[in-house]
């Protein structure tokens, strides 16, 4: 249920949070939070506690176990057939006995959610996937995320569950990781992949961070038909960091949508009409001329 009125908080910047009617914003994802982070109180709560397949939002936990294990980041690492989705049957470009650095495998993980490069972080893991999943686990309890499950690094499982609220503690506690920062707001990024040379480019999945009027912290997109498409943000809105979790969205710019109806809520109290909701992001020069993407599970 959408919350009504938000009691009047302060801003880390000491400016007051007025009450927003939550009747104003329309979102179509099933689920949904809007998070004030500065004043630890929800803005928008819409099935917010319900336990939901999650995808690709996975890979922020994924990058912070990789991050706690202190592995060296300049460490190449190679896909293996084990990395290989046969559950979902998802693309990748990074074939078989692709080698790159830890450290590139994990910002395609994050930016473009590759899947292979995700499931090899983990299969490199000390004792492997299957105690790589254990970590992930432990780390979620550590967080507070009682209502949350992983069965596998990528999120192509439909057993990776949780709650907006669950993830928006998820997305707050990611955002202490600059590289995680860093990686899920890269709008695109060439990797020199070995032993064969070639030169391929990769794009966020999330249009947003390419938008000139989006101050994005930390961000991650999902989807497998259980999920839906989801999107997970930290961004400065209105002058204060919101975290912003829409899950279960259908349609192809649905959660893009549904995010830009957040920030015009936040901003103006008022809602956002349908045709500027839907509006894609302006792309630069530079991100016209990287590869365009296929939508794919997982993404």
């Amino acid at each position: 249920m959408a919350l009504a009125t938000v009691p009047t908080a302060e801003t880390a910047a000491g400016e007051p949070i007025a009450p927003l009617d939550g009747s104003k914003l329309k979102l179509a994802s099933a689920n949904a939070l809007v998070y004030d982070a500065s004043a630890g109180q929800a803005i928008y709560a819409k099935g917010a506690d319900t336990v939901t397949p999650i995808a690709s939002v996975t890979k922020l936990m994924t990058a912070m176990v990789v991050l706690d294990a202190a592995q060296p980041l300049d460490e190449t690492i190679t896909i293996d057939i084990a990395d290989l989705d046969l559950l979902k049957g998802s693309h990748s470009r990074l074939r078989l006995g692709a080698e790159l650095a830890r450290r590139e495998m994990l910002r395609l993980a994050l930016m473009a959610s590759e899947n292979r490069a995700a499931s090899s972080l983990a299969r490199h893991y000390p004792g492997g996937s299957r105690v790589f999943v254990e970590a992930m686990n432990r780390k979620a309890l550590a967080l507070g995320m009682t209502r949350t499950h992983f069965s596998d690094p990528t999120g192509l499982s439909s057993e990776n569950v949780a709650t907006a609220h669950d993830l928006a503690r998820m997305v707050q506690a990611a955002a202490d990781y600059p590289l995680i920062r860093d990686f899920t707001t890269t709008p695109s990024h060439y990797v020199e992949v070995q032993p064969t040379g070639q030169l391929l480019g990769f794009n966020n999945t999330n249009s947003l961070v390419k938008s000139g009027s989006w101050d994005i912290q930390v961000s991650k997109t999902g989807f497998i038909r259980e999920a839906g498409k989801c999107l997970v943000m930290l961004a400065t809105i209105a002058s204060r960091p919101v975290v912003i979790v829409l899950l279960d969205s259908y349609g192809r710019l649905t959660r893009i949508g549904d995010a830009n109806r957040v920030k015009h809520w936040l901003e103006t109290g008022e809602e956002l009409p349908a045709t500027v909701a839907a509006k894609p992001a302006a792309k630069s020069k530079r991100a016209r001329a990287m590869p365009v993407r296929v939508s794919n599970q997982g993404r």
